[in-house]
């Protein structure tokens, strides 16, 4: 009776992550929920590989960074996060897919976002021929007053 309990909270407990993962097609494998589950279930935020490897040694889930890497693409390839490159080699992943833009610190790396409807943006060249533009996404970068760089 105990394992049934234990198996029922379990399954209660990845709940909305498991019909997140199916509902894009991905198999719901144990290192990829409890990775969802890091990610989403605190809300929307802005992590990098790093980060998120840092937080499952903390929870216990023994990933390789080489694994989170591998799941933060698929997750972005199927929709569920959105890549933010700042700097060449330097990205982060975004639990808010809808259309918005940021706001870079510099100083300390955070991202903040902005909605979509704050930011205008005029004069856009022409698309080369054979392509559309499919999304624009604006970083305003900012140092802190009295910043050194």
């Amino acid at each position: 009776m105990a394992a049934y309990i234990q198996t029922v909270m379990e399954t209660r407990r990845y709940a909305r992550v498991l019909a997140r993962l199916r509902s894009v097609g991905l198999r719901p494998t144990r290192q990829r929920l409890a990775l969802a589950r890091l990610l989403f279930d605190g809300g929307n935020r802005h992590v990098t590989a790093e980060q998120l490897h840092s937080e499952a040694l903390e929870a216990n889930i023994r990933v390789s960074l080489a694994t989170i890497y591998n799941t933060l693409h698929q997750f972005t390839r199927a929709g569920l996060l959105r890549e933010v490159v700042v700097d060449h080699g330097r990205a982060y992943f975004d639990t808010n897919t809808k259309e918005h833009h940021h706001f870079l610190f510099e100083d300390s790396g955070r991202l903040q976002d902005i909605p979509s409807k704050g930011v205008t943006v005029t004069g856009l060249p022409a698309a080369p021929s054979g392509t559309t533009v499919s999304r624009i996404e604006v970083i305003i970068r900012l140092r802190e007053h009295g910043s050194s760089q």
